[in-house]
């Protein structure tokens, strides 16, 4: 009974360890998301003044509180970017005590790389990626038809882009991770590109619009990255195959007669003389009795015969 109470209080402790860490994660994030919608404004005009040089775009709004729910759509993301590393340390501070020292290294260098690589995505495709984009939906233009972008499907594109992006560049570290914990075979990685390619283009299209050019140019960095995490994953296996001492693997090598022998390994000696008359195993009749008393009495020992 007294087992059963201790589980149950130790549930309870990391339950409440865990509303912790989510009402101070809730908290942090509800006290900056003012200050961030009174700088929104600015930033949707950054966007809008780079968009409209890149492309010569003008861009329109078909509502009264377009712009203000944009407004908010846009404070809410960067209160989630800024306020990330807080929230990643609340959740580090509830998962820390449950860890070996070899985890907390390994999740550290994950989240470092997750971080970086997520911030790599979005960048890539803000300036990249979305320019193309629209300059791509910008060459159907002709003298009988004009586009008429509306701010908020632009920002929402960018917002969804970069979003998918961040996700997708996380595709080496998956495939390091999943190596490095043995649950796939480096060598089965290697075999199946073929497969992987055809995922990777699979996702790309789902992540992005229906159109050739953003799906190449997720696709094609995404099958880059992956083949960035195969080789980080030879190298750590590499660096695991050197670390195998060659003492510590079973001696199986075949032993040389000319060799001389070791101090931990006497030489043979030359046989004594007992040794020399004592018969070779094949020349023993193992059915004639070694002793006249072995069998029957010591009177028919001499007269003995097998059976």
């Amino acid at each position: 009974m007294s087992t059963k109470q201790d589980q149950e209080a130790t549930l309870i402790s990391h339950l409440e360890a865990l509303r912790r860490a989510l009402l101070r994660s809730i908290v942090a994030l509800a006290i900056g998301i003012v200050p961030l919608f009174l700088v929104s404004p600015y930033v949707l005009d950054l966007f809008c003044k780079q968009i409209a040089l890149q492309g010569g775009v003008t861009l329109h709004y078909f509502s009264p509180i377009e712009v203000f729910l944009l407004q908010l759509k846009i404070s809410a993301l960067l209160d989630c970017v800024l306020f990330s590393p807080y929230i990643a340390w609340n959740m580090w501070q509830f998962v820390l005590p449950a860890l070996y020292d070899n985890e907390k290294r390994f999740i550290r260098s994950i989240v470092a790389m997750t971080s970086g690589l997520f911030i790599a995505g979005v960048a890539f495709c803000l300036v990249v990626c979305f320019p193309l984009i629209v300059q791509f939906g910008m060459s159907f233009a002709s003298t009988t038809l004009q586009p008429v972008f509306g701010i908020s499907n632009l920002v929402t594109l960018a917002l969804w882009l970069s979003l998918a992006f961040g996700c997708m560049f996380q595709f080496p570290l998956v495939t390091y991770a999943l190596i490095r914990a043995d649950i796939v075979n480096y060598e089965t990685v290697c075999n199946k590109r073929p497969y992987v390619v055809v995922a990777i283009l699979v996702l790309a299209a789902l992540l992005t619009p229906p159109d050739v050019v953003s799906q190449l140019l997720l696709g094609l960095p995404t099958y880059l990255l992956f083949e960035a995490g195969l080789l980080a994953a030879r190298h750590y296996k590499g660096r695991a195959l050197k670390e195998v001492h060659p003492e510590n693997a079973p001696n199986i090598a075949p032993r040389d007669s000319t060799a001389t022998p070791t101090e931990s390994e006497p030489a043979q000696t030359a046989p004594t003389s007992a040794e020399t008359d004592s018969p070779a195993a094949d020349d023993i009749d193992f059915a004639a009795p070694s002793s006249k008393f072995q069998v029957g009495a010591e009177k028919d020992a001499d007269n003995w015969k097998p059976y």
